[in-house]
């Protein structure tokens, strides 16, 4: 089949490559002109698809990039990858799913099958994509298939990819949620039907809603630790020897990326419009945000104020092994810093650059080195004996 993957990011690009490696003809849709330019060079812009992949599907014309979404109505399936992230007063902003919703809209065909796997609060897919598809084609009602499979992109994950990951589906018709399954069930071993939409848009928040009630907890662990002089990490391995009822999460600096600082708040966005508690969620929430703070209080303690004081952040991505800094608690950190006075400087070589400013290099020519997310290929070495706090775990 023909296919268009709009958003040609961490989420969309897996998607395309995976859908051309099952024999569809995929065009993956972007504005960024810089990324699509990359990608017709067979260069990927994500860590998890290697230039090899990209170049061997240009190269057997199975995938190729463009910023045209003219080629959207040449397509059978559309799936919408499109970031979702909050505005500055945190609250949903759907900017991006609207525009692509409304640009699809105006070249879809009876029959195509559109599929949303932006995150999303419940009841968007049915109340706000699905008119603006009936509206923008001028097709009717029935003429369109939507469904909703949420993402679950783990970048720089080895063990689990687009293929070994389980997928959710659900349609707003049981057509559209049988063609779904049909179509992910050729790239994705295992694909689990949802009885609603809105089922599977919360199951896609409670996931990651999950993981931050329980890494913001462990934070609180870790300070405790720190004052009682104990050791986070030998405690979590501890406590992890147990074989039920324990998972293990970890300290950091606090919570990035494109899921876990955001999703959460969508769930409590639509909780509060409905009259439902969210107290779980706001409370995570405001212990990650101070979670910089704190390192800031450390720094200054451990160096008897931080005036003048050089001070390196390393690794500014949101997790190892990736250049992606959507959500860093690094900014965060690197701006309490230096509003405490300090003269902080970062080192990251895979993001290179970041807010204008440039990567240094590790020397002994530090006061103290702040480790955020520090990756597998980072010569720590380098620091000699400046001393060092460790956002994973108390002062080395």
């Amino acid at each position: 089949m023909k296919v268009a993957v709009v958003g040609q990011g961490y989420v969309g690009l897996p998607l395309a490559i995976a859908a051309a490696g099952a024999g569809h003809n995929v065009v993956g849709v972007d504005i960024n002109e810089r990324r699509i330019a990359l990608l017709s060079q067979g260069i990927s812009p994500v860590e998890d698809i290697s230039d090899a992949e990209v170049s061997n599907h240009l190269s057997n014309r199975t995938y190729f990039a463009s910023a045209d979404f003219e080629l959207v109505s040449e397509c059978e399936i559309v799936a919408i990858c499109v970031p979702t992230p909050l505005r500055g007063d945190k609250t949903p902003d759907l900017s991006a799913l609207k525009s692509s919703v409304e640009s699809v809209a105006k070249l879809i065909r009876p029959g195509t099958l559109v599929v949303i796997e932006s995150t999303v609060e419940p009841g968007t897919t049915r109340d706000l994509v699905f008119p603006l598809l009936v509206s923008g084609s001028g097709l009717k009602e029935s003429d369109i298939d939507l469904a909703f499979s949420p993402e679950r992109i783990d970048p720089a994950n080895k063990k689990y990819t687009i293929t070994n990951t389980p997928k959710l589906v659900a349609g707003l018709t049981d057509t559209a949620a049988e063609r779904a399954v049909e179509f992910y069930s050729g790239f994705v071993n295992e694909v689990t039907r949802c009885s609603t939409l809105e089922v599977a848009e919360t199951a896609k928040l409670l996931e990651n809603s999950f993981r931050l009630i329980n890494i913001s907890f462990i934070n609180e662990i870790a300070q405790m630790c720190d004052v009682m002089g104990v050791d986070v990490n030998e405690v979590i391995s501890a406590a992890s020897t147990k074989p039920y009822g324990f998972m293990p999460f970890f300290p950091s600096a606090g919570i990035g990326g494109h899921c876990i600082p955001i999703d959460p708040i969508y769930l409590s966005h639509k909780a509060k419009s409905v009259g439902a508690p969210s107290s779980f969620i706001d409370l995570a929430q405001k212990i990650n945000d101070e979670r910089p703070g704190y390192f800031v209080s450390q720094a200054s303690a451990l160096l008897g104020g931080l005036g003048g004081k050089k001070v390196v952040v390393v690794g500014v991505a949101y997790k190892p092994n990736v250049s992606d800094v959507r959500e860093s608690p690094a900014e965060a950190l690197v701006d309490g810093l230096r509003a405490a006075g300090a003269v902080v400087s970062w080192h990251d070589d895979l993001v290179g650059e970041w807010r204008g400013e440039s990567s240094v290099s590790l020397s002994p020519a530090f006061d103290l080195a702040i480790l955020v997310n520090v990756h597998d290929e980072t010569d720590l070495s380098a620091l000699g004996s400046v001393p060092v706090i460790n956002t994973k775990g108390g002062v080395a």
